[in-house]
């Protein structure tokens, strides 16, 4: 340890300044006591070069270790991760097939539902058509009936018509003859 310290020229310049020679010598050499235990307490909290990079190396060591631990963990935290997507995946495709499966399965119930409906309602339009043309035939054969009965009926009002204005004709010329 070296004192970058002129002790003589700062006595010269305390009695240049008005201090004694003793008084002088004292200061300087409490300033210095005081610099020597400043300069051990600093002293504590240093460390030499050598120190220095044997404590370098120490850490440079540990990160070494550090990074070769990293890889690792990462690797093989890459290969669990990679066998969990495969995993996934696997899943997914199952899940897949079974969710297209019950697609297939809804669309054929369908399918059978809407031509078993298709089915139905052609029945009923069937029904419906042979109910129709019943009512049309049953129509149709009231309608004839009816013209029937209603020519039958006119001929008889035409006789009965007829004979009442025959009649009418007889008693008028039978009471004609009767008064000429």
């Amino acid at each position: 340890r070296r004192l970058y310290f002129d002790t003589h020229a700062m006595v010269c310049l305390l009695e240049e300044n008005g201090f004694t020679t003793q008084q002088s010598e004292v200061i300087v050499s409490a300033l210095v006591k005081i610099m020597n235990t400043n300069l051990d307490m600093i002293y504590k909290d240093m460390v030499t070069k050598v120190q220095q990079e044997i404590a370098f190396q120490q850490v440079m060591s540990h990160i070494g270790v550090v990074k070769k631990d990293m890889i690792i963990l990462e690797k093989s935290e890459f290969s669990a991760l990679r066998s969990e997507n495969e995993k996934i995946k696997l899943e997914l495709q199952q899940i897949k097939k079974q969710v297209m499966d019950e697609i297939a399965k809804v669309r054929a119930d369908n399918k059978l539902n809407l031509s078993l409906e298709k089915s139905r309602v052609k029945e009923l339009h069937a029904q419906q058509d042979r109910a129709l043309t019943q009512t049309d035939r049953k129509i149709d054969t009231e309608v004839a009936d009816l013209k029937t009965m209603l020519e039958s009926h006119k001929l008889d009002n035409i006789k009965y018509l007829a004979g009442s204005v025959f009649t009418c004709l007889t008693v008028a010329l039978g009471f004609y003859r009767l008064w000429i």
